[in-house]
């Protein structure tokens, strides 16, 4: 990775976070950088090389990618392309990740395979960078995990190696809540090569709680040990940005309602949890994660969320006792709805003859009359339309407009078809070569449980009231919609607060200097 992309060429100036270790906030600080730079009159985009997450996307060209770099892309102001992610990790066992090029799945590999396979990749990488580059004045890139694990150092594609490709300055951010930010940021410094340091211009302290004097003595010892200027000290920010994984700090956290008790699974492979963001736009709403049944109490409703293994999760589910928990909530009459993996498990039973998650077959929770076969290839499928004629206990929820994606390796096959049908249009744009939308089935209703394989289904507000409508309708409480009621508007409001705080807190003028001015 010698060669970089400047050589000969016009291209778009770039700038690269790298953080210290992972969750330091590199996601955040991306796209509030992409904002600010947005709204300074830039062409801006954002770029990661190889990102591993199990929160992913589908593309207007029906193609997938992880989702930080569509909430980037959304904080500038354009349309989520695979180029900004070529490459992506999405883990199915501790060893191993389904692997996805170019929004394309090319299949399993084990770690080491990967590892040792991963420089192959490099003229995808180049050529999705030249893509962003003939389009944008700015290019703003994220590394991943630290750049100083030297043990993944060699043929890197995502950390240095990058910075290279793109001949672009690095700022380097390390996160201060969970101690120890000045040892991270001199030792990751001190453990790289002489050319890669020389990369680094400029620090960043992130996550910062309390008083900024405190830290003066500090900071002052870290510009004499390493000669690089500190750019901002960003405080522990109270924005809702979407985050995509494991580390999420919103799977730990309780959003507390007024009026209505909603408890999600926390799955050990749980995907896509950005679904559920939507609903922190419902003040009477208490949103909350649980993992076991100690903490799953007696919610007015349970989620089953997406995930990247199905069948490994409905075994944990099993095993946990949540299962037997949640079958006796349902029994009282409390809701379960699942979405994509967690709609498979509410089936009768899920079968996998082709290997896609591990040969065999199991009963699912027998909540909902659907038979799930996993197929060798994946549903990737961008949705728009309306929900079809409910009834039942979900009968309010017809005729509401949903959109969104689907993703997902099985398909699922009524197996009562007297049982409630949620249909989904597809809208004309999607489906360019037909002049009249196209009905899709997608998912079922029965007693007190529904399914969709449809991510977003909460986006769109007319489904999401219509849904806590009947959520308070069950408990004889009045529903009042919240103040924010779209979620792209909301959204917004969440980037420009982002914006706003970082321009405060970074030393902005400095950083636009080291833009322009390159590596």
């Amino acid at each position: 990775m010698e060669q970089h992309l400047t050589e000969n060429r016009n291209m778009a100036k770039s700038i690269m976070i790298q953080g210290t270790m992972s969750n330091a906030g590199k996601s955040l600080l991306v796209t509030g950088l992409c904002r600010i730079l947005r709204q300074d009159g830039y062409r801006v985009a954002p770029f990661k090389s190889q990102n591993m997450a199990l929160n992913s996307y589908v593309t207007r060209e029906n193609l997938e990618m992880g989702r930080a770099q569509v909430v980037q892309a959304e904080a500038c102001g354009i349309e989520p392309s695979v180029c900004m992610n070529p490459i992506l990790l999405k883990p199915t066992t501790d060893m191993g990740s389904q692997v996805i090029v170019n929004g394309e799945v090319v299949g399993d590999m084990r770690a080491v395979d990967y590892f040792r396979k991963k420089k192959e990749y490099l003229p995808v990488i180049r050529q999705a960078y030249q893509k962003l580059d003939e389009q944008y004045d700015i290019i703003v890139i994220e590394g991943a995990g630290s750049p100083a694990e030297i043990n993944l150092k060699q043929d890197d594609i995502v950390n240095m190696g990058m910075a290279r490709l793109a001949d672009a300055p690095v700022l380097l951010v390390g996160d201060i809540d969970r101690g120890g930010v000045f040892a991270q940021l001199v030792g990751t410094v001190m453990l790289l090569e002489k050319e890669e340091q020389d990369r680094i211009k400029g620090r960043i302290i992130n996550k910062f709680r309390g008083d900024q004097k405190i830290l003066e003595p500090g900071l002052s010892m870290l510009r004499e040990k390493c000669g690089k200027p500190v750019l901002g000290v960003v405080p522990y920010l109270d924005v809702e940005i979407e985050e995509e994984d494991s580390l999420a700090e919103s799977l730990g956290r309780r959003e507390k309602g007024e009026n209505i008790d909603l408890a999600v699974i926390r799955l050990p492979k749980i995907s896509n949890f950005t679904d559920f963001q939507p609903l922190l736009l419902e003040p009477s709403l208490s949103v909350r994660y649980v993992d076991r049944v100690s903490e799953l109490g007696s919610p007015d409703v349970v989620i089953l969320p997406g995930t990247k293994s199905t069948m490994s999760d409905m075994r944990w589910l099993r095993e946990s006792g949540l299962e037997a928990a949640i079958v006796r909530l349902v029994g009282a009459g409390t809701i379960v709805f699942g979405i994509c993996g967690g709609y498979q498990m509410l089936g009768t039973r899920i079968e996998d003859a082709c290997g896609a998650e591990g040969d065999g077959s199991m009963r699912g929770m027998g909540l909902l009359p659907i038979r799930t076969v996993f197929e060798t290839s994946k549903t990737r499928t961008r949705m728009e339309g309306r929900t079809g004629k409910l009834s039942g206990r979900f009968e309010s929820l017809s005729d509401k407009k949903v959109s969104g994606y689907e993703i997902h390796m099985g398909s699922s096959h009524l197996t009562d078809l007297r049982s409630g049908s949620l249909i989904h249009m597809s809208s004309c744009e999607e489906n360019p070569s037909r002049n009249v939308p196209q009905e899709k089935p997608d998912g079922c209703c029965k007693g007190n449980a529904i399914g969709t394989y449809l991510h977003g289904i909460f986006d769109e507000e007319e489904f999401r009231e219509a849904f806590v409508s009947l959520l308070h309708d069950a408990k004889g409480l009045d529903y009042t919609a919240g103040v924010s009621r779209s979620y792209r508007e909301y959204k917004e409001k969440q980037y420009d607060r982002l914006a706003e705080a970082l321009r405060e807190s970074l030393d902005m003028e400095q950083i636009t200097r080291i833009i322009q001015e390159g590596a």
